[in-house]
């Protein structure tokens, strides 16, 4: 493909259709509040907004060209401006494909090209062959061969998919959407006594309780879906000249491309949900990934899945096992950090409704009291789980730190990627031989820390894990070194 070549037509049909369906959308709702005779200047106003819309993107496609030569990949928009856009095929390092349900319908796709830093182009659409043969030939793959997939999803772990906060999250989404358009009608106050009557004779507390527990059921088909959505079709593959694609989803398809010199890395996830039920998800740790675009879901390699699945899987990409590596513990100076800073935050807001409480009036009291019985047991807990969670180490060519008890992640951090060393200690920790030390990379997050280690050990541990970084600031016996 070295001439020219236009973007698919069919990208018109795709904007009819989106614009219809929004006017659609918009104007539904006006006519049933304001009655039939709206149609008389909605409809022209519905035909207008598709036709400007389809002749827009008209313009765009007919003064829209690309080609892709044996040194460079151009894009160029020429009607009243004009504009050229090149990627040196050398650095190129990814052709992602993405198709929503429109574009599947009309058998196109989006292909978006990066290098791995800030550059990209986007061909928006092109034919799903035509996609799939330009990827192929931007990447130096050979159609058809590939070293076989890493992993691919198992309906089961969609069980997964309601341990999170996702699903409380979208059931009271879901109710507070269904109140906002019964109140676009004046019906807000009528859905609520229906939805309490349903209950019958119930006290009021007891109906509110009901309601919250239909909100998290809500919630939890919610997050099923979505997961099922996002995760469909799931598919890891490690391809031959040293790529991972990722494909997935039912409606909207994705097809996420990671060149494996860019990794330096991976990360295991597990959120309090999942690991309570023996779950985590595996992220990609690389270079290039831009701050807008680090999203979970573009990021991730391997979705929510039984810990022993998710621990093979980093194992495979990272090609040492990360499941059995024995961690360094942390000082119980550590748990005591935690601690207070667990119980100072569950009895901030406790001992603000006491002041109200004792200043306007004694009803705060009681939720005061509540929520001190309910928060500061649970805080012990997590401060708890969070000092246990605690460990560094090393495995082969990586470093692996561990921390965190909502979020657990374990990163297994390639050791020639990390730039640099931070140690940072406060006055409470240098009281308590106590200090943190920041992993810095051009990778992931961009820094990676050792919370609340021992001082003296921490400093060894990492003069050894990064040869030659921290040796010329500090004094680290040699013993420690060769450790």
């Amino acid at each position: 493909m070295t001439g020219w070549c236009r973007l698919d037509r069919r990208t018109l049909g795709v904007t009819a259709v989106l614009l219809a369906g929004f006017a659609v959308s918009a104007g539904t709702p006006i006519v049933i509040g304001a009655g039939g005779t709206v149609l008389l200047w909605l409809v022209p106003a519905a035909v207008l907004l598709v036709g400007a819309g389809v002749l827009a993107d008209y313009v765009r496609w007919r003064h829209t060209r690309f080609r892709c030569t044996a040194e460079r990949l151009e894009l160029e928009f020429a009607f009243v401006a004009h504009t050229r856009k090149s990627l040196p095929r050398e650095r190129i390092r990814s052709a992602d494909l993405t198709a929503n349900p429109l574009h599947r319908a009309f058998g196109v796709a989006v292909l978006t090209i990066g290098t791995g830093q800030h550059e990209r182009l986007t061909l928006a659409p092109l034919a799903r062959a035509d996609a799939e043969a330009l990827r192929t030939e931007l990447l130096h793959r050979s159609p058809g061969s590939q070293d076989g997939p890493l992993a691919t999803l198992d309906p089961r772990w969609i069980r997964y998919a309601p341990l999170s906060f996702v699903a409380p999250a979208l059931g009271l989404a879901a109710f507070g959407g269904l109140f906002k358009v019964a109140d676009w009608f004046g019906a807000g106050g009528g859905l609520l006594k229906w939805l309490l009557n349903l209950f019958g004779e119930l006290p009021f507390a007891a109906s509110v309780l009901l309601l919250l527990v239909l909100a998290l059921v809500a919630g939890v088909a919610g997050a099923a879906g979505l997961f099922t959505e996002m995760w469909w079709h799931h598919r890891l593959d490690r391809e031959p000249g040293g790529t991972l694609r990722v494909r997935r989803g039912l409606l909207t398809t994705r097809s996420v491309t990671l060149e494996e010199r860019r990794l330096r890395g991976v990360e295991l996830v597990e959120p309090l949900g999942a690991r309570l039920a023996g779950a985590a998800r595996v992220d990609a740790i690389a270079t290039g990934m831009k701050r807008d675009d680090d999203k979970t879901e573009s990021k991730t390699l391997l979705p929510v899945a039984p810990r022993a699945v998710a621990a093979d899987v980093a194992a495979r990409i990272v090609g040492e096992p990360v499941a059995d590596v024995r961690l360094v513990p942390h000082p119980t100076a550590a748990r005591g950090r935690r601690l207070r800073w667990a119980l100072l935050a569950a009895l901030t807001p406790v001992l603000v409704l006491l002041v109200l409480g004792a200043l306007l009036t004694g009803v705060l009291l009681v939720p005061a009291a509540v929520f001190a019985a309910v928060a500061l047991p649970v805080a012990v807990l997590l401060a708890l789980d969070a000092y246990r969670g605690l460990g560094h180490g090393t495995r082969g060519r990586y470093l692996v730190v561990r921390a965190g008890s909502v979020r657990r992640s374990t990163a297994v951090l390639a050791r020639d990627g990390v730039l640099g060393w931070t140690v940072k200690q406060s006055v409470f920790q240098r009281r308590r031989g106590l200090a943190t030390f920041t992993a810095t990379t051009a990778a992931g997050a961009g820094a990676y820390s050792i919370r609340d280690a021992d001082a003296v050990e921490g400093l060894a541990f990492a003069a050894a894990a990064v040869p030659g970084v921290l040796e010329p600031f500090a004094s680290v016996p040699a013993e420690a070194s060769r450790t």
